[in-house]
Protein backbone atom coordinates (compact mmCIF):
# COMPACT_ATOMS: atom_id res chain seq x y z
CA UNK A 1 0.00 0.00 0.00
CA UNK A 2 1.32 3.67 -1.32
CA UNK A 3 1.05 6.46 1.32
CA UNK A 4 -1.27 8.90 0.87
CA UNK A 5 -0.07 12.38 -0.81
CA UNK A 6 0.26 14.80 1.94
CA UNK A 7 -2.05 17.38 2.18
CA UNK A 8 -0.89 18.95 5.21
CA UNK A 9 -3.47 18.06 7.25
CA UNK A 10 -2.12 17.59 10.56
CA UNK A 11 -4.53 15.40 12.37
CA UNK A 12 -2.84 12.35 9.55
CA UNK A 13 0.08 10.97 9.91
CA UNK A 14 2.60 9.98 7.27
CA UNK A 15 0.80 6.83 6.80
CA UNK A 16 -1.96 8.39 6.51
CA UNK A 17 -3.70 7.37 9.71
CA UNK A 18 -5.38 9.56 12.22
CA UNK A 19 -4.04 11.25 14.87
CA UNK A 20 -4.43 13.66 18.11
CA UNK A 21 -2.53 16.79 17.35
CA UNK A 22 0.20 17.25 20.45
CA UNK A 23 -0.69 21.16 21.58
CA UNK A 24 1.28 20.27 24.27
CA UNK A 25 4.11 22.76 23.39
CA UNK A 26 1.80 25.76 21.53
CA UNK A 27 1.29 28.84 24.09
CA UNK A 28 -2.17 29.47 24.87
CA UNK A 29 -3.38 32.09 23.76
CA UNK A 30 -7.29 34.32 23.57
CA UNK A 31 -8.82 33.18 20.46
CA UNK A 32 -12.26 32.89 18.86
CA UNK A 33 -14.60 31.43 16.63
CA UNK A 34 -18.05 32.27 15.50
CA UNK A 35 -20.67 30.28 13.76
CA UNK A 36 -23.75 30.57 11.97
CA UNK A 37 -26.78 28.24 10.78
CA UNK A 38 -30.32 28.28 9.75
CA UNK A 39 -33.21 26.47 10.52
CA UNK A 40 -36.12 26.92 7.79
CA UNK A 41 -39.90 26.59 8.97
CA UNK A 42 -43.17 26.92 7.60
CA UNK A 43 -44.78 30.28 7.90
CA UNK A 44 -47.39 28.45 10.54
CA UNK A 45 -43.73 27.89 13.13
CA UNK A 46 -42.11 31.46 12.33
CA UNK A 47 -45.52 33.08 13.42
CA UNK A 48 -46.09 30.77 16.87
CA UNK A 49 -41.95 31.13 17.30
CA UNK A 50 -42.90 35.08 17.68
CA UNK A 51 -45.96 35.16 19.18
CA UNK A 52 -44.39 32.41 21.76
CA UNK A 53 -47.46 29.79 21.46
CA UNK A 54 -44.91 26.79 20.34
CA UNK A 55 -47.04 23.94 22.42
CA UNK A 56 -43.34 22.78 23.78
CA UNK A 57 -42.41 26.51 25.86
CA UNK A 58 -39.85 28.80 24.71
CA UNK A 59 -37.86 27.20 21.87
CA UNK A 60 -35.71 30.38 21.68
CA UNK A 61 -34.30 30.06 25.31
CA UNK A 62 -34.62 25.87 25.20
CA UNK A 63 -31.96 26.19 22.12
CA UNK A 64 -29.75 29.47 23.45
CA UNK A 65 -29.23 26.94 26.52
CA UNK A 66 -28.52 23.70 24.07
CA UNK A 67 -26.14 25.37 22.22
CA UNK A 68 -23.78 26.58 25.27
CA UNK A 69 -23.56 23.52 26.93
CA UNK A 70 -23.14 21.50 23.32
CA UNK A 71 -19.69 24.16 22.98
CA UNK A 72 -18.50 22.56 26.02
CA UNK A 73 -18.63 18.91 25.36
CA UNK A 74 -16.98 18.57 21.98
CA UNK A 75 -14.65 16.38 23.19
CA UNK A 76 -17.11 13.86 23.64
CA UNK A 77 -18.45 14.29 20.36
CA UNK A 78 -15.40 14.55 18.34
CA UNK A 79 -12.70 11.90 18.95
CA UNK A 80 -9.75 14.13 17.47
CA UNK A 81 -10.75 17.25 19.16
CA UNK A 82 -8.92 18.28 22.07
CA UNK A 83 -10.03 18.97 25.64
CA UNK A 84 -10.24 22.82 25.83
CA UNK A 85 -11.57 25.50 28.79
CA UNK A 86 -14.82 27.26 27.01
CA UNK A 87 -14.39 30.36 28.62
CA UNK A 88 -17.10 32.30 26.68
CA UNK A 89 -20.01 31.69 24.42
CA UNK A 90 -22.99 33.58 23.26
CA UNK A 91 -25.54 31.98 21.36
CA UNK A 92 -28.41 34.29 19.64
CA UNK A 93 -31.46 33.09 17.36
CA UNK A 94 -33.17 35.68 15.58
CA UNK A 95 -36.45 34.88 13.64
CA UNK A 96 -36.53 35.90 10.54
CA UNK A 97 -39.20 35.99 7.62
CA UNK A 98 -38.24 32.92 6.39
CA UNK A 99 -36.08 31.09 8.99
CA UNK A 100 -34.48 30.76 12.46
CA UNK A 101 -30.89 32.52 12.31
CA UNK A 102 -28.43 30.97 14.69
CA UNK A 103 -25.08 32.51 15.77
CA UNK A 104 -22.49 30.87 18.10
CA UNK A 105 -19.31 33.07 19.12
CA UNK A 106 -16.72 30.99 21.32
CA UNK A 107 -14.03 32.27 23.37
CA UNK A 108 -11.26 30.37 25.11
CA UNK A 109 -7.56 31.10 26.05
CA UNK A 110 -6.05 27.98 25.25
CA UNK A 111 -3.51 26.23 22.69
CA UNK A 112 -6.16 25.04 20.45
CA UNK A 113 -9.25 27.37 18.58
CA UNK A 114 -13.02 27.19 18.80
CA UNK A 115 -14.19 26.12 15.43
CA UNK A 116 -15.47 22.78 16.41
CA UNK A 117 -16.85 24.12 19.63
CA UNK A 118 -19.01 27.19 17.17
CA UNK A 119 -20.06 24.83 14.65
CA UNK A 120 -21.14 22.42 17.44
CA UNK A 121 -22.81 24.96 19.22
CA UNK A 122 -25.23 25.96 16.38
CA UNK A 123 -25.42 22.59 15.10
CA UNK A 124 -27.00 21.56 18.57
CA UNK A 125 -29.01 24.72 18.96
CA UNK A 126 -30.64 24.16 15.59
CA UNK A 127 -31.22 20.71 16.09
CA UNK A 128 -33.05 21.76 19.78
CA UNK A 129 -35.31 23.86 17.43
CA UNK A 130 -36.33 20.93 15.30
CA UNK A 131 -36.87 19.17 18.23
CA UNK A 132 -38.97 21.84 19.41
CA UNK A 133 -40.75 22.34 16.16
CA UNK A 134 -41.22 19.09 14.94
CA UNK A 135 -44.45 18.07 16.05
CA UNK A 136 -46.10 21.16 13.77
CA UNK A 137 -43.47 21.24 11.50
CA UNK A 138 -42.06 18.08 10.31
CA UNK A 139 -40.39 20.36 7.16
CA UNK A 140 -38.04 22.00 9.23
CA UNK A 141 -34.31 21.45 8.59
CA UNK A 142 -31.16 22.85 9.12
CA UNK A 143 -29.35 24.88 6.25
CA UNK A 144 -26.04 27.01 5.83
CA UNK A 145 -24.04 25.85 8.54
CA UNK A 146 -20.31 27.38 8.96
CA UNK A 147 -17.58 29.28 10.06
CA UNK A 148 -17.82 32.57 9.51
CA UNK A 149 -14.80 34.08 11.68
CA UNK A 150 -11.66 33.70 13.84
CA UNK A 151 -9.07 35.00 15.34
CA UNK A 152 -6.06 34.14 17.56
CA UNK A 153 -3.75 31.27 17.33
CA UNK A 154 -1.15 30.75 14.42
CA UNK A 155 -2.74 31.09 11.66
CA UNK A 156 -4.23 34.44 12.87
CA UNK A 157 -7.55 36.15 11.59
CA UNK A 158 -9.83 34.78 9.12
CA UNK A 159 -13.29 35.68 7.57
CA UNK A 160 -15.97 34.31 5.25
CA UNK A 161 -16.33 36.63 2.08
CA UNK A 162 -19.09 38.03 1.61
CA UNK A 163 -20.74 36.32 -1.54
CA UNK A 164 -19.15 37.82 -4.72
CA UNK A 165 -16.51 38.76 -2.90
CA UNK A 166 -12.58 37.01 -3.02
CA UNK A 167 -11.24 35.39 -0.33
CA UNK A 168 -7.63 37.54 0.66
Amino acid sequence: MTNPPDLGLPHIDSRGQARMVDVTAKTPTVRTATARGEVACSERILKALRDGTVPKGDVIATARIAGISAAKKVPDLLPLAHTIGVHGCVVDLDITPTHVAIEATVRTADRTGVEMEALTSVSVAALAVIDMVKGVDRSAYIRRLAIVSKSGGRSGDWSRPMPGQKEE
